[in-house]
């Protein structure tokens, strides 16, 4: 059976998701930053290893239930993605001198007429948005190609903003669709991604069902010379007329003098251009451009292929007024999202959420200076973790503890957690110790304590991991900022 699943659905896709984020029960999505250890072969508690490749060449994340649990093991931060930080975004062409671009056409993909081949762009394209039918110009101004003389090279860019069709002196014709604002050229635009929104004036503009491209499939023969004018364009539209230019007895140019409305099929017969005073032209066959519902510029974002999602997200340093949340003592090599997760076993809502675990040390016995990546290891109870941040000052040691030895897991295989006023001990060079201070129940730099421990404000396994990307290790600074621009396409 021959079925498809259209971009109206992908679209529709992409509607739903940008849409969770503010509706009145909205879904709450947060970006995670996460593993500051280095990509190895590490060993389990059953001594067996697993391969996850190396800082230059991490392993590819693999979709499957145990490693969604894996993903909450080494997170350090999560900041909250708003709507605000949300766009509709289309793979982004910049207008270039010398290019050819295609035009727009409505059956890319579909039969020619006559035939069983396929309709294609001069690119080879066999789509309309696979097709490079649109353009971003210096001035941040997207453009729809509508015609591009007969495949020439565009070498003068569009500009302007009229809601009528434009027309350039390298002979191609432009529509105007809408311009990029500050914001968005600030937030929602990469080297390989733009936002696309619709312009209330130019969507206002348009008309449903109008015509104003025609294109020459065969040209025909035996046609009295001329311009003839008057030609009707029939279909299930109205109003629609033509001109047709016969030179040496085969049609040469098409030329919408009245565009109509109502179209969603048009034609061009070649009897009609006989009547128009071609007199014995045979067999030319012109195409009518029928246009996008609305028309050209009614909807940007369904015209232009906008089932692409953008999440735009910035760590600025230390998350200034989060506290300890977003740590900048570590690296990352992690980037996740996450949809609905929970802290302290109720739905996140703060705007950071420390993913880290924490012990405070008694300052007496003074405590030793951690480092991190340091693996520590707590008497009586076994068990193990790996720093993440030591702050000496509040005498706070951050760490996380994953599913392998050396990082999380005690000499029986156990995941076992720190517990008690038992010495922690780090394994490196300088062996430091700490006392954890179980009499501490305070809240320090925006961390809570009970009994000198404070547990992870992401709840380990509640809440869905959408996305997951490793990459090489990001040396995170206080006066730094990375900014994650997340692309979901539909």
């Amino acid at each position: 059976m021959a079925a498809i699943v259209t971009n109206k659905f992908r679209i529709h896709n992409a509607e739903q998701f940008k849409e969770s984020f503010s509706e009145a029960s909205p879904n709450v999505y947060y970006m995670i930053l996460g593993r500051p250890q280095a990509f190895a072969t590490s060993t389990r508690g059953d001594s067996r290893t697993d391969n996850e490749g190396t800082d230059s060449a991490p392993i590819t994340p693999v979709d499957d239930v145990t490693r969604e649990f894996y993903d909450f093991d080494d997170s350090l931060a999560a900041k909250k993605i708003t709507t605000s930080d949300t766009a509709y975004v289309i793979p982004r062409r910049n207008w270039t001198t010398g290019t050819t671009y295609d035009y727009y056409r409505p059956d890319y993909g579909s039969r020619v007429t006559g035939g069983t081949t396929t309709q294609s762009a001069n690119s080879g394209a066999t789509t309309l948005y696979d097709s490079t039918f649109y353009v971003m110009s210096s001035a941040y101004r997207v453009y729809k190609c509508l015609d591009n003389n007969s495949n020439a090279a565009s070498t003068v860019e569009p500009t302007g903003t009229s809601t009528s069709i434009l027309t350039t002196g390298d002979g191609y014709k432009w529509k105007y669709m809408y311009t990029l604002s500050a914001s968005e050229q600030a937030n929602f635009l990469s080297t390989d991604f733009m936002a696309v929104t619709t312009d209330s004036t130019v969507s206002a503009a348009a008309v449903d069902g109008a015509v104003n491209i025609c294109k020459i499939k065969t040209a025909g023969s035996s046609g009295s010379n001329g311009t003839h004018t008057g030609v009707a364009i029939r279909g299930d539209g109205s109003s629609g007329v033509a001109s047709v230019t016969v030179s040496g007895g085969a049609v040469t140019a098409v030329a919408v003098t009245t565009p109509g409305t109502g179209y969603t099929f048009a034609y061009i017969r070649n009897a009609d251009i006989v009547s128009a005073g071609a007199t014995s032209l045979t067999g030319a066959e012109i195409d009518v451009m029928v246009e996008p519902k609305g028309g050209h510029g009614f909807n940007a974002v369904t015209e232009l292929g906008g089932f692409f999602v953008m999440l735009n997200t910035s760590f600025e340093g230390v998350e200034s007024g989060s506290g300890s949340d977003v740590t900048a003592a570590n690296d990352f090599r992690k980037v996740a999202l996450i949809r609905d997760p929970f802290t302290g076993g109720s739905a996140s809502s703060a705007t950071t959420l420390r993913a880290t675990k924490a012990i405070r040390f008694a300052a007496s016995p003074t405590p030793g200076s951690f480092s991190a990546d340091e693996e520590i290891n707590q008497a009586t109870t076994g068990a193990v973790g790996k720093v993440v941040e030591w702050d000496s000052t509040n005498r706070i040691l951050y760490y996380i503890q994953t599913r392998f030895n050396d990082e999380g897991v005690d000499s029986n295989g156990n995941g076992t957690a720190f517990s008690g006023a038992n010495v922690v001990t780090g394994q490196g060079g300088t062996a430091p110790t700490g006392t954890p201070d179980t009499g501490d129940s305070s809240t320090v730099n925006g961390t809570t304590f009970a009994s000198g421990y404070s547990a992870t404000e992401l709840d380990a396994d509640k809440g869905d991991i959408l996305y997951v990307e490793n990459r090489a290790p990001i040396t995170r600074a206080t006066d730094q900022t990375e900014n994650v621009k997340l692309i979901i396409e539909f």
